[in-house]
């Protein structure tokens, strides 16, 4: 595999999207048509449509493999608790080998059937009864009239904004340690309190949105790393209606209903962009402690879909490196987060403190950039950027993009406008189409912060 732009200090990395257009063009003439759907709640399925070699000529292995990793994107795309496979039904077969709690996708399983509290299947179908696209875009946000909450969860530390006709009339930030607490009280208690603290400053409260860490389902985190120590026992009762109760609690005492909504912080921070932008197709993608993704879709609608690009596999290379998590290789966490700066780091043979935290380590790396000898820290930001701008031309695949926010502390100061060009260097060299239809941001930490508790507060109707 020839890239027309090297990743300097990952050699080894073969872009799963050069992969795929690479089958599209061998299989166009002699190729079998195969059609993946990913089913999730209220019926709602995505569709990916490609071909594969014709089985038995010698090329199973390649088919297996290559549909496995479209199948395992989709899935971090648009989540589901069911994989149907039409056109093939040995593939099908070994995917749903692959897909049971001690299958080769073990991790994938257990998270979806938490998720959707359902068992996880895989299904084979005729190509006659291929799934076809059923969308689940919801018209939430950029409701900015009347006097609004709004609410964002971060890991480190929680804000809100009282919105009064799309203006914030008051803002705080206040330091929170909800991954460390068990106790599901200190969250409710937390959270309660700050509604009540930007209710304070309004004549009144019409509606309050949420913008969240964590899979939603009906407004409710199903799954979520701010509640990550809190006791899977209590987690039904405390955990999945904490922003409900919270914001049912602040209604009793001002006394009447209070509307609201719930969405997940990727989605919210893609809002935030595409209000600032006055656009649609807007994908964002946050570079920090994960990767997390989140995405406007071309009628400004937000989709419902999981959009955890930190699973999504970009890199075809077997000998890439393995997520600890989801024991998978390949995937966007392991290029760009904090990770993925450490990675290169050690790839070059740079030494960190061992007693270091991985934000620690980021830092030194970023204070690199404002040194004499910055060399290191530039091929590390460079190779992130071009192995970035090949995954644009993979996310194509499952998004209709036109416009990328990046953001997140990878991309503070000059590493993230070293990221921004190379990612625009591949773009124009391997993907020209897109580079002429896609536009790619950073936003500046100020009108983020603020775009964010705006678009928070502006979800619900």
């Amino acid at each position: 595999m020839k890239l027309l732009v090297k990743a300097k200090l990952d050699p080894g990395f073969k872009p799963l999207a050069l992969v795929i257009r690479e089958m599209k063009r061998k299989t166009a003439e002699c190729g079998k048509n195969i059609v993946i759907g990913v089913e999730r709640t209220k019926g709602c399925v995505t569709v990916y449509k490609t071909r594969i070699f014709p089985e038995g000529t010698g090329h199973d292995r390649m088919n297996f493999r290559y549909v496995e990793r479209i199948a395992k994107c989709l899935l971090w795309v648009a989540g589901g608790y069911k994989i149907i496979i039409a056109g093939s039904e040995k593939i099908a077969a070994q995917l749903k080998k692959a897909y049971t709690r001690k299958g080769l996708r073990a991790f994938d399983v257990d998270f979806f059937e938490t998720v959707y509290e359902r068992p996880f299947e895989v299904v084979s179908v005729p190509l006659s009864r291929a799934p076809k696209n059923v969308g689940g875009a919801s018209s939430i946000g950029r409701h900015l009239e009347g006097c609004r909450i709004g609410f964002d969860a971060g890991g480190s530390d929680r804000k809100v904004s009282a919105v009064i006709d799309g203006n914030s009339v008051y803002s705080e930030e206040v330091i929170w340690h909800p991954k460390t607490v068990s106790d599901p009280h200190y969250h409710e208690e937390e959270i309660y309190q700050a509604f009540k603290t930007a209710a304070d400053k309004m004549p009144r409260v019409d509606a309050i949105g949420v913008s969240t860490a964590g899979v939603l389902i009906d407004n409710k985190p199903m799954v979520s790393s701010l509640f990550i120590k809190v006791p899977n026992e209590l987690k039904k009762e405390f955990v999945q209606p904490v922003y409900l109760n919270c914001a049912a609690r602040l209604g009793r005492e001002l006394g009447y209903n209070i509307p609201i909504e719930v969405a997940n912080d990727g989605d919210v921070t893609a809002l935030a962009g595409a209000m600032d932008l006055e656009a649609t197709g807007v994908l964002g993608v946050a570079m920090g402690t994960s990767e997390a993704g989140g995405y406007v879709d071309t009628e400004g609608k937000v989709t419902g879909q999981i959009n955890e690009l930190a699973f999504v596999p970009v890199d075809w290379n077997k000998k890439a490196a393995v997520d600890e998590w989801s024991g998978d290789y390949g995937c966007g966490v392991k290029y760009f987060s904090q990770d993925g700066v450490i990675k290169l780091a050690e790839y070059a043979g740079f030494k960190f403190d061992s007693k270091m935290t991985p934000a620690e380590k980021l830092k030194v790396v970023q204070k690199m950039m404002e040194s004499d000898d910055s060399k290191l820290a530039e091929d590390i930001f460079e190779t992130i950027g071009v192995c970035f701008g090949y995954s644009i031309g993979l996310y194509a695949e499952f998004y209709k993009i036109n416009h990328v926010l990046i953001m997140g502390r990878v991309t503070s100061g000059r590493g993230g406008e070293i990221i921004l060009k190379k990612a625009k260097e591949v773009l124009k060299k391997e993907f020209p189409a897109l580079s002429r239809k896609v536009k790619l941001h950073i936003p500046d930490e100020k009108s983020r912060r603020v775009g964010q508790s705006v678009a928070a507060a502006s979800l619900p109707e």
